[in-house]
């Protein structure tokens, strides 16, 4: 690539002028972003889907996490410094990642991996350092641990049944019939079918040092799951709140981020988005997602090429 080339003045970009369901998304001929002083700006290979986004989207985090309308949705950024050349990924808390462009400061982002593909490495900022903190900070997972991580076939989970594994604990998962293959090939001694039964049966009063929830449960379930737990044993949950369990809300950190590229580029994890879609399609991936019919795993979305500058 010639990374001196100059963008095209406009760009095609996903953006939100207000709270509402999934067709409030429309995408929108804006300028291209100027960087600010300290920024620099970056051609997106791909962004990525993130069930959190739907809330957003929503307003249902309108009194944390307010938007300041128009909104250019995405939080996972892949792509190429356009002055550099140099391939990098990074999680947007601000968002902006949704188009073929974004202007952001560096320190926010990481070297891609050099044994990926730029629309691959797009699933990984946000669903990787949200299994990273839940594992290793709330639940402080190490070898010997044994963890049950309910919910394991989605985004999160590849990450987070792999990562357990690496750290030499050991897995077992709950999934779906579909997402099962999966997940043991990611490294789940165990997998149960989420809807065969009550897990305390299923795991026949084996004590667990960990419990980590991925899934939207029911009050109920959320309720039953620390009692699987042996003493000293930790419930976190980045999804229904566990009752007496650590509710995690997963950061930025750039150090983290480096690790986990690390780890892909040494074959110790890997990284398979479930799909790749047109950005285009991003009010359908909001519907599907809300309907249940999304395909299980990490959706990552591409901006259309053909309003990128010349090659």
């Amino acid at each position: 690539m010639n990374a001196t080339r100059q963008p095209a003045a406009t760009m095609l970009a996903a953006r939100i002028h207000a709270y509402g369901g999934p067709a409030v998304i429309r995408h929108e001929e804006v300028p291209v972003p100027v960087p600010a002083p300290g920024e620099v700006l970056v051609e997106v290979a791909a962004t990525s889907f993130n069930p959190s986004e739907l809330a957003l989207r929503a307003g249902w985090l309108r009194d944390v996490l307010p938007l300041d309308l128009p909104y250019v949705p995405g939080w996972d950024l892949a792509g190429t410094v356009v002055t550099t050349g140099e391939r990098v990924i990074g999680r947007l808390d601000a968002g902006g990642t949704a188009a073929p462009y974004v202007s952001v400061a560096p320190g926010l982002l990481v070297p891609a991996p050099r044994s990926l593909p730029l629309t691959a490495a797009a699933a990984i900022p946000v669903a990787g350092l949200t299994a990273w903190q839940a594992l290793f900070e709330a639940a402080g997972i190490g070898p010997g641990s044994r963890i049950l991580i309910n919910g394991a076939g989605g985004g999160v989970g590849a990450f987070a049944v792999q990562l357990a594994r690496w750290a030499g604990a050991t897995v077992v998962a709950t999934a779906s019939p579909r997402s099962a293959l999966a997940v043991r090939r990611y490294g789940a001694r165990r997998v149960i079918d989420h809807t065969a039964g009550p897990l305390s049966t299923a795991l026949e009063g084996e004590p667990l040092d960990a419990v980590l929830n991925l899934a939207p449960i029911a009050p109920e379930a959320a309720a039953a799951l620390p009692a699987l737990l042996g003493p000293g044993g930790v419930a976190v949950s980045v999804a229904t709140p566990i009752p007496g369990g650590i509710h995690l809300v997963a950061r930025q950190d750039t150090g983290q981020l480096a690790r986990l590229v690390e780890l892909v580029d040494a074959g110790d994890l890997e990284v398979a988005p479930a799909a790749v879609r047109p950005l285009a399609d991003l009010a359908d991936v909001h519907a599907e997602a809300e309907a249940g019919t999304l395909v299980r795993g990490k959706t990552v979305l591409v901006p259309d090429a053909s309003r990128r500058a010349s090659l």
